[in-house]
């Protein structure tokens, strides 16, 4: 089979290349390699299974992207490219609409031009915003807080226009927070787990955003790949919003006590998003008979070994009293 995968260089792109090459996949990637870290992965040349002509690398933005000719007879698309986060979408409205709106929009007309029929979309639990009753369902209210948030609900409802319109099959998951192998260590996008590992790994304290007792549901990128092929091999649902996360959730000071509970911590000021996540994942147990299989708390302990990060907290005092002198 030949698949299309936008973000094919990311965080959750890359671990999903790498299975559809495993599993014998003719691959096509289109990603603009922006981001510092998907830019190292290729050029770096570190993914063992691919080859000089399996993935086909475009460097192309989604948005602009107007020549589909290397999509001819594929057999689906999975769209994960996108300016992913909700503080730098608030700080950058408009740059985030063009990437994640526009750029949804032409990926979809690239389908129905080339005749691809199967289109599954990397959506966001930031559709539900601060959600009043847990766990979200996916007939929950909607309430985005963010631009972010709100541009991965206009791709839900373009998935559901072009599905009824033209006939094309589409699927929106809904991630909560994505963890493991690749996550981001540094820069704007970098996500909570691999921020504070990259603080710890600096002998620097720990900054949480806010008092800490925010809750998120965390979700394996490896179980997100698997729900990605899932969507690509079952018979399509019209119903086809689906919350893929963990179905329990822990708060950020306890994510913190999971990397160290001796490192000390800093309060910042807390920043604008959702207080609570927390995924009713019934919908895909039931219609993709799938379920998450690596629990964090397992993952965070290997993480740790792989890192190094055996953190003494008198050595991160004592850092810090010396950069104070």
């Amino acid at each position: 089979m030949k698949y299309i995968v936008t973000g094919g260089a990311g965080f959750i792109g890359s671990n999903l290349v790498d299975r559809l090459l495993e599993d014998g996949h003719e691959i096509v990637i289109v990603d603009n390699l922006e981001n510092e870290e998907s830019r190292f992965r290729v050029e770096s040349k570190k993914f063992s299974n691919w080859t000089n002509d399996n993935p086909l690398m475009l460097k192309e933005d989604i948005a602009t992207l107007t020549d589909f000719s290397s999509f001819s007879n594929a057999d689906g698309m999975f769209h994960l490219a996108a300016l992913p986060q909700v503080q730098p979408s608030i700080n950058n409205p408009l740059k985030y609409n063009y990437v994640n709106v526009n750029g949804t929009l032409n990926m979809l007309v690239a389908c129905k031009e080339m005749g691809i029929k199967r289109f599954v979309f990397s959506s966001s639990s930031a559709v539900y915003g601060d959600i009043k009753t847990l766990p979200a369902k996916e007939t929950s209210e909607l309430n985005p807080v963010s631009p972010y948030g709100l541009h991965k609900l206009i791709g839900e409802q373009y998935c559901q226009l072009f599905q009824k319109i033209y006939d094309m099959e589409t699927f929106s998951l809904r991630y909560f927070n994505v963890f493991g192998p690749r996550q981001p260590f540094s820069g704007p996008y970098s996500l909570v787990i691999g921020k504070f590992a990259n603080q710890l790994s600096n002998k620097l304290p720990i900054t949480i955003n806010g008092e800490g007792e925010q809750r998120r549901d965390f979700v394996y990128v490896g179980d997100v790949v698997d729900a990605n092929i899932l969507c690509m091999n079952i018979e399509h649902n019209p119903n086809s919003i689906i919350n893929i996360g963990s179905g329990c959730n822990i708060s950020v000071n306890e994510l913190a006590d999971m990397l160290s509970k001796t490192a000390p911590r800093i309060n910042a000021p807390p920043v604008i998003e959702p207080f609570l996540t927390l995924a009713d994942i019934t919908k895909a147990k039931n219609l993709l008979s799938w379920s998450p299989k690596v629990k964090l708390g397992d993952w965070i302990e290997s993480y740790k070994k792989e890192l190094g990060l055996q953190v003494k907290s008198e050595e991160i005092v004592s850092r810090i009293k010396s950069e104070k002198l």
